[in-house]
């Protein structure tokens, strides 16, 4: 995984989120996905190229089952936008770079 992403847990899920200087995208993934994979590199290049704008996190949904739960993911890939620790915009599915820039643009 790339040095620009976090590896968010159910143990460390609140307090980087709450802490974090920019808003955070968490990215709800699992291994098995396949759009899960499919977006995994556009995530990479958006933290480098907005870095200082935006965060992005990832949430592997199988060994992180409470915070799943808590979110009520029920697909994935599933992407929250979070500011100040409150999710702000749920994206179900994987989308283009274009698609997700945009809709990312609007709340930071």
């Amino acid at each position: 995984m790339s040095e620009n992403l976090l590896t968010l847990t159910d143990a460390n899920f609140d307090e980087t989120l709450v802490g974090a200087d920019t808003p955070v995208l968490v990215d709800f993934w699992a291994e098995w996905c396949g759009p899960c994979k499919t977006i995994a590199p556009i995530l990479e290049q958006i933290a480098e190229e907005r870095a200082g704008q935006i965060t992005i996190g990832k949430l592997n949904v199988d060994d992180n089952l409470a915070t799943q739960a808590r979110f009520d993911v029920m697909s994935i890939p599933t992407l929250i936008l979070f500011k100040g620790g409150e999710p702000l915009v749920r994206l179900v599915g994987a989308k283009g770079k274009g698609q997700l820039l945009e809709e990312l643009d609007r709340h930071l």
